[in-house]
């Protein structure tokens, strides 16, 4: 079990977005929250992150199947405009069958990692 600093959820034209927010010191902690949440969202279609750590300087987004810079890039913005560092923040994505595009996916990837570092 891994203990999020903060979740949220946020519907978007009947896809479901669920955010966590994690402390992360090292990429075990990371490797371990990427595990968890695969087993614990099986059916989601997509679980898109991003990471940034202070010592070994240490940044990467990824899209997990969303077009490219769409969803890890987006996330890790936010991390950076914050300055925030040993953090993680993963945003999971159930299809709700209804496309949102290029700037659509940009905008929401932004918003949950947005509501989660509030």
């Amino acid at each position: 079990m891994i203990e999020f600093e903060k979740t949220v959820e946020i519907t978007e034209k009947k896809s479901k977005f669920y955010g966590y927010l994690l402390l992360c010191e090292n990429e075990e902690n990371l490797k371990n929250a990427v595990a968890f949440l695969k087993s614990e969202h099986k059916k989601a279609t997509h679980i898109c992150w991003a990471v940034r750590m202070e010592h070994p300087f240490f940044e990467k987004a990824v899209d997990d199947g969303e077009p490219s810079g769409t969803a890890g890039r987006p996330i890790l913005n936010v991390l950076q405009k914050k300055g925030l560092q040993n953090v993680v923040v993963f945003v999971v994505r159930y299809f709700g069958g209804i496309k949102l595009g290029a700037g659509g996916l940009v905008r929401i990837y932004s918003k949950v990692a947005g509501e989660l570092v509030k």
